[in-house]
């Protein structure tokens, strides 16, 4: 095409000059035509498009990319979310404080919204689980061993030994040894998601622990105080299908066939369960609110140790042994945080005297303050990327093998 422009400019150019010479007058005029219609086809030919426009021309065109990115409204939100689950602790001494002062506050808290604050803590855990989870933790048992262990063999002996130490007469030992002696609390499972520690393995924990009170309950009452608890077995049973197993469950499922539905309604799960603890902690005070008030710190101190010491044990007894760090950290929550509430429930149906009770109502207390205090603490202490899941305790401590170890000891190469 330039070619052709070049070849119509030049010969435009030579025939004016080309008219000096003695040319017939004819050939000039045909000459100045052909130019002039190879100008006119050079002009009416298309001419490309620059690069630059082109993509001007596209980017125009494109319709405008859709942003994901959340609302500045629910970026508030989720900021507001996560301070107010970072002050778990002080929403239960607030509730705690209004449920002593004012224990009417939370009458209208009847029996089926405890069952149903509980049901959506549970429910608002599950949906942060897949079946994966249980699989995996149920591959390697050992720390759902170990937890059971801590559960119903140190914390009983604990408890009968802070007892003992500060002088409680028998009616406050048999309800401080009743608190040591029962399953873990379904709270736990909450502080553990705060605490970023592994909620399935909290979850089995709790669920073992649980069916572990029906018998493990009235064996330790027995031999640690003579007395025999009876145990409603199928009650136990049936609240645990329905308060922990089922709504779990439910949650398990939503997260598994509806993931998109679960990924609008996950950021809410925090303030749920916060909330759910919050009113479940305050209506079990409410309903003890005068012995609380009465025990003193003689009564005080024991419990609050009662749970400390068993968060400390429950997490440096497993490091020590070979667990990873967040299965100490929910092992430790899990050891901490009892289920004070069925205590008090134990305490009032099957033991004579009113005392025997106090310790519960007073331990409804502090196992909240303690298990939250280690969730807010350790949710800002960064756990580094385990290479591999929890060793067993197998591979920390292997068998003992007579024939290697004689080997060793007279001087035996291994073969």
């Amino acid at each position: 095409m330039k070619l052709i422009t070049i070849a119509a400019a030049v010969a435009t150019a030579c025939v004016p000059a080309a008219e000096g010479f003695s040319q017939p007058s004819a050939i000039r005029t045909s000459a100045r035509l052909v130019v002039s219609r190879r100008v006119a086809f050079t002009m009416s030919l298309p001419r490309p498009v620059p690069r630059s426009s082109m993509a001007l021309s596209a980017e125009a065109s494109a319709p405008a990319p859709t942003s994901n990115e959340p609302s500045g409204l629910f970026q508030t939100y989720t900021r507001i979310a996560a301070i107010a689950t970072t002050l778990f602790p002080l929403w239960t001494v607030i509730f705690t404080g209004i449920a002593l002062k004012s224990p009417e506050s939370f009458a209208w808290f009847t029996t089926e919204y405890f069952t149903g604050a509980l049901a959506a803590l549970m429910l608002s855990m599950g949906i942060t689980l897949k079946p994966e989870d249980f699989v995996k933790v149920a591959a390697r048992p050992n720390s759902v061993f170990m937890q059971f262990g801590l559960c119903y063999a140190m914390m009983p002996v604990l408890a009968l030994g802070l007892g003992k130490m500060f002088g409680l007469d028998s009616a406050l030992l048999a309800g401080m040894v009743l608190v040591g002696s029962i399953n873990g609390g379904q709270a736990s499972n909450l502080c553990t998601y705060i605490a970023r520690g592994n909620v399935a393995l909290s979850v089995l924990m709790t669920t073992a622990t649980t069916i572990g009170a029906i018998f493990m309950t009235p064996l330790l009452c027995k031999g640690l105080l003579g007395a025999v608890v009876p145990v409603d077995a199928v009650g136990i049973a049936m609240s645990t299908i329905q308060v922990v197993l089922g709504p779990i469950a439910l949650g398990m499922f939503l997260n598994k066939n509806f993931p998109k539905f679960v990924k609008a309604i996950l950021p809410f799960a925090p303030v749920v369960g916060v909330v759910s603890t919050c009113l479940l902690v305050a209506s079990a005070v409410a309903q003890v609110a005068e012995p609380i008030m009465n025990a003193g710190l003689a009564l005080q101190l024991p419990v609050l140790l009662l749970h400390l010491i068993g968060g400390l044990v429950g997490y440096l007894l497993p490091r020590s042994t070979g667990f990873g760090e967040v299965a100490s950290r929910t092992m430790a929550i899990e050891t901490s945080m009892k289920s004070s509430a069925f205590g008090f429930l134990l305490a009032k149906l099957h033991f004579g005297q009113y005392a025997a009770r106090v310790p519960s109502a007073v331990s409804v207390v502090w196992m909240a303050l303690t298990g939250s205090m280690l969730a807010v603490v350790w949710r800002y202490i960064p756990v580094p990327a385990p290479k591999v899941f929890d060793r067993t305790l197998v591979e920390r401590y292997p068998p003992f093998e007579p024939k290697k170890f004689f080997g060793k000891f007279f001087g035996k190469k291994e073969e």
